[in-house]
């Protein structure tokens, strides 16, 4: 398995160890995990391009109901 060097000032070295000490597990395991969730957890390229490019009524909000008309309800 390959292998890579880090350099981390102390504090955030301090903060990585206790997280994997309270998960039980090896701090190159725990920063592994995490590197590889940051890099899975991501929207692909060009997702945010699509924002407002389907021109379709079908997707408009419905108009909140008017609830003036209503009878009163019972108190508990």
């Amino acid at each position: 398995m390959p292998q890579i060097s880090l350099y981390i000032d102390e504090d955030t070295l301090a903060k990585i160890e206790k997280a994997a000490k309270k998960e039980h597990i090896s701090i190159s395991k725990w920063v592994g995990r995490n590197i590889k969730e940051s890099l899975e957890h991501q929207y692909p390229q060009g997702y945010f391009d699509l924002f407002g490019s389907i021109k379709d009524q079908s997707l408009v909000a419905e108009r909140q109901a008017d609830y003036k008309g209503d009878g009163k309800r019972e108190e508990l």
